[in-house]
C-alpha cells in the first residue's frame, strides 16, 4: 500500500526559513573576503552550533554553557539576515564584520567542542534509609513502685501497779447505769484527712488501721479518735 505524502506547513516554513538564512550568511562571508567552498562553509558552521546547542538544552536541561552557545549563533545567524537587508555596503565591508567572519571558525570550533565533551553532573540521590529492625520480645520494664515503709511498732504503755483492794460493803441497792455519753461531733474535714490517713495505712500494710493507731497518727483524744474510726468504718 502507497502511502499518500502529507505536505506540513511547518516543515516546509522550516524548509524556506533554512535556505533564506543560508543565503545570506553566505552572501555575508563572501562579502567578508571568504570565497569559495568557504563562503559555504560559514552557513554550516552556524546552523550547526545553534541545532547542537539546542539539543543539548533539549536533552539536559537549561544550563548556562548551551544557552550561551545558542545565543553566540542566533546572533551570527540573525546579524548575517540582518546585514544583508542593506544595512551594511557589502562592496566595501567594514573591517570588524572582516574581523569577526575571520574569527568565526575558531568561536565555533570552542563551542561545538564543549557542547560535545562537557555535561552536567546529575545530583546524587540521597540513600534509603535502612528499615527499622522490629523487636519480637521485649525486656519488661523494672518495677518502679516503692517498697512500702515498715509500720513503727507502737510502743506499749506500761501496765500500772495494782492498786490494793479494800473490803468495800456492799450497797444497800444497785446505783442507776448512767446513760452512754454521747460521740462528739467530728469536722467534716478532720474526717477527710484520717480517711487519707487510713488509705495509706492500708495501701503500706494491707490491714485496716486501728483506733490506737489512727488516735496517734491524727493526735486526738481517745473518745474522738473512736467517732472518727466509727465514721470510717
Amino acid at each position: 500500500m502507497t502511502r499518500s505524502l502529507r505536505v506540513d506547513a511547518v516543515l516546509v516554513q522550516a524548509v524556506i526559513a533554512g535556505a533564506l538564512s543560508f543565503a545570506h550568511l553566505h552572501d555575508l562571508a563572501d562579502a567578508a573576503g571568504q570565497d569559495g567552498w568557504k563562503a559555504w562553509a560559514y552557513p554550516i558552521s552556524v546552523d550547526l552550533l545553534l541545532v547542537a546547542a539546542w539539543r543539548r538544552l533539549r536533552s539536559e536541561g537549561p544550563s548556562r554553557l548551551a544557552w550561551c552557545w545558542f545565543l553566540i549563533a542566533l546572533v551570527a545567524s540573525l546579524g548575517a539576515n540582518v546585514a544583508t537587508a542593506g544595512f551594511l555596503d557589502l562592496t566595501n565591508p567594514p573591517a570588524w564584520l572582516r574581523f569577526g567572519i575571520a574569527g568565526w571558525p575558531a568561536l565555533a570550533f570552542l563551542g561545538g567542542t564543549l557542547l560535545a565533551h562537557t555535561h552536567n553532573d546529575p545530583s546524587p540521590v540521597p540513600p534509603a534509609p535502612a528499615p527499622a529492625v522490629e523487636t519480637e520480645d521485649l525486656a519488661p520494664a523494672p518495677d518502679t513502685t516503692p517498697a512500702p515503709e515498715p509500720v513503727a511498732a507502737i510502743e506499749e504503755t506500761p501496765a500500772l501497779p495494782a492498786a490494793e483492794t479494800t473490803p468495800v460493803p456492799a450497797p444497800a441497792a444497785a446505783p442507776p447505769v448512767p446513760a452512754p455519753a454521747a460521740a462528739p461531733p467530728v469536722p467534716v474535714a478532720l474526717v477527710d484527712h484520717a480517711r487519707k490517713v487510713a488509705d495509706d495505712y492500708r495501701t503500706r500494710t494491707g490491714s485496716p488501721i486501728d483506733t490506737d493507731t489512727l488516735r496517734a497518727r491524727l493526735g486526738v483524744p481517745a473518745p474522738l479518735a473512736a467517732a472518727i474510726a466509727a465514721q470510717l468504718a
